[in-house]
């Protein structure tokens, strides 16, 4: 069974049901197939009509889903003879942003994005997705290396924001996060993000200054978190609701207001109940995008991207 949200509490209610009766069916001689497939059709209905209309804060919480899809799963199912980069040369490793050189659909890349981990472990050990400077450096590190090889550059976002902890604070934290931004504004190959998840502030930003911005249909996107938002503006974080729906920060709302080019359709109640669909869908965009930059030329894709962040706003 799936994890729930709490908006789904109705779905989780009737799918309970459902595998109750399919157990039920099973183990004795009654005939109840037609009552499930009932039920069984009373639920997919309820999940797309759920989907269908959720709300800012709502797209928030699935974009945080644990299930979600996340930058080793897209690894596994998308880049072939990924090699990893690791270290910035300067401080250390940071596992919260992972890099490395590879092929998507046979086209070499230089791939690099957040992992925020899957279980408890994995969670504490790349920080929740929550950079340190010497994760950003190392991020310009690969970025610099891709251009000095003409290697296209897809960068996958997903995380609460970098780290804010005293001692990111001592190493630069600022800083690296503005030379990553500065970094991504130079390069003379293609860079592509996506938001995957949660796209959050300059944490974000860093690797997400691109040609194509992209995001999945339920992540979301913003200069800081609903709660950190309504924290500030009503000194409580119970209004995070509230705060999300002023913010706009749905892939839709941006797509209108020129923030990113393309959204990519998730399957029927998220990526996080068809992860391998969403992985793959993902595969087919990122290819076209990439094919559609082939042909530029280094000081086009500058030009255009400088350009285009420069009149957002």
């Amino acid at each position: 069974m799936p994890t729930f949200l709490d908006f789904e509490k109705p779905l989780a209610e009737l799918d309970a049901r459902v595998a109750e009766l399919r157990e039920t069916a099973q183990a004795g001689s009654l005939n109840i197939d037609t009552e499930i497939e009932r039920l069984q059709a009373k639920s997919d209905r309820l999940l797309r009509d759920t989907y269908a209309k959720l709300t800012p804060w709502q797209k928030t919480l699935v974009a945080r889903h644990p299930e979600r899809p996340h930058f080793k799963d897209y690894v596994a199912g998308l880049i072939e003879d990924f090699v990893p980069l690791a270290g910035d040369r300067g401080f250390g490793e940071d596992k919260a942003i992972i890099g490395g050189l590879g092929r998507l659909r046979g086209r070499k890349i230089m791939l690099i994005g957040h992992e925020k981990g899957d279980d408890t472990a994995s969670r504490l050990r790349h920080n929740f997705g929550m950079a340190k400077p010497e994760g950003y450096r190392k991020a310009i590190r690969l970025m610099r290396l891709a251009d000095r090889f003409g290697l296209p550059i897809v960068t996958l976002v997903d995380t609460p924001g970098a780290f804010p902890g005293v001692q990111a604070e001592e190493r630069g934290q600022a800083e690296a996060i503005a030379r990553s931004t500065e970094q991504c504004l130079d390069l003379s190959v293609p860079l592509i993000a996506a938001i995957v998840g949660e796209g959050g502030s300059g944490g974000a930003i860093a690797l997400a200054a691109a040609n194509r911005v992209l995001m999945l249909e339920h992540s979301v996107y913003a200069v800081i978190s609903p709660e950190g938002c309504a924290s500030i503006l009503w000194r409580t974080a119970d209004r995070a609701a509230d705060a999300a729906e002023a913010m706009r920060i749905t892939a839709a709302d941006l797509k209108q207001l020129g923030v990113i080019e393309r959204i990519v359709p998730e399957p029927v109640g998220g990526a996080h109940r068809a992860p391998d669909e969403t992985v793959h869908s993902l595969g087919d965009v990122l290819s076209e995008e990439l094919q559609a930059l082939s042909t530029k030329t280094g000081g086009e894709l500058r030009a255009e991207r400088r350009a285009k962040f420069l009149a957002i706003g």
